[in-house]
């Protein structure tokens, strides 16, 4: 990334990643997010789903390939502001660390930065991720559905506990988002700047294909634990976890173990390569739009 560009480039350009992210991303998510909350099977019974690939498998046998894209509208309404503060809040605190234009920040300096970034997006990722995860998992539910898309999830989530239920798992959202997120960045700079060849300040499709997968790897291996409970926190019932996640905490380590911390481990990082170097490649080339349209800004 140039240090030359403005907080309101990266705001542009973070957007338009963010929507690469989730046309390439979301099916994995969707298979992430059933595995972390599929029900417990009782004794004698087999899981709802045995691993990544047979809840694929039944997916598309239930729903058709559209079945990867449930609860996809929530993200794609939310991901270009979501992408686009996270880059600026990254391209912000950039800045209040440079005491001289386009200074080179160190490891550490791009670690807060990022984590810094994790910190805006949570006012519009918890409600967004509450809706997606609703939609994702009715499914694996017997009986009629619940809610008919996101907006009817919305509407029923105020009546039924007001502002708060469309709210909950916001600290687990900042507890997966503030670390991931400064790994995040700060591992797309580390690997960009060990892959440059000395001298070059020009963009390489394939440099940045690799650090934007590494990056993402590097996220959600620091993220995952918190995405778990979270998860599961956001598609309980209302009144199942009244200490919140604490609550949660205590009852997946008691009935499944610390492996359970990071079930849809393998849908997540097999998505976390593609889906975030289609982030980069789309940042890095409207980036590189704006500087050549607005070289001033």
């Amino acid at each position: 990334m140039s240090s030359e560009s403005s907080p309101f480039k990266y705001f542009l350009s973070g957007g338009f990643g963010g929507v690469c992210t989730v046309v390439v991303g979301h099916p994995f998510d969707t298979i992430k997010v059933r595995l972390q909350t599929m029900p417990r099977p009782t004794n004698g019974q087999l899981p709802l789903y045995t691993g990544t690939w047979d809840c694929a498998v039944k997916t598309v046998k239930r729903e058709g390939f559209k079945g990867f894209y449930k609860g996809m509208a929530a993200p794609i309404a939310g991901v270009a502001p979501i992408f686009a503060i996270s880059f600026f809040g990254f391209g912000v605190g950039k800045r209040l660390q440079q005491s001289k234009e386009n200074e080179t920040l160190t490891k550490p300096q791009l670690f807060y930065a990022g984590a810094f970034s994790g910190i805006f997006t949570t006012v519009i990722m918890a409600p967004g991720e509450r809706i997606k995860c609703l939609l994702q998992v009715q499914q694996d539910s017997s009986g009629p559905k619940k809610y008919s898309g996101p907006r009817d999830v919305v509407r029923k989530l105020y009546k039924e506990g007001g502002i708060r239920s469309i709210y909950k798992g916001t600290v687990a959202t900042l507890l997966r988002d503030v670390p991931a997120s400064g790994m995040y960045f700060m591992t797309y700079e580390w690997v960009q700047e060990l892959l440059k060849p000395e001298g070059s300040t020009e963009f390489g499709m394939l440099r940045t294909i690799f650090a934007g997968g590494m990056a993402g790897v590097c996220n959600w291996g620091v993220g995952i634990p918190a995405d778990v409970l979270k998860s599961r926190l956001q598609t309980a019932p209302e009144g199942a976890y009244p200490g919140g996640l604490r609550d949660v905490f205590r009852q997946l380590i008691r009935e499944e173990g610390v492996t359970a911390l990071y079930k849809g481990c393998t849908p997540v990082m097999i998505r976390a390569f593609p889906a975030n170097a289609a982030c980069f490649i789309g940042f890095e080339f409207a980036m590189k739009f704006l500087n050549w349209l607005a070289p001033s800004l």
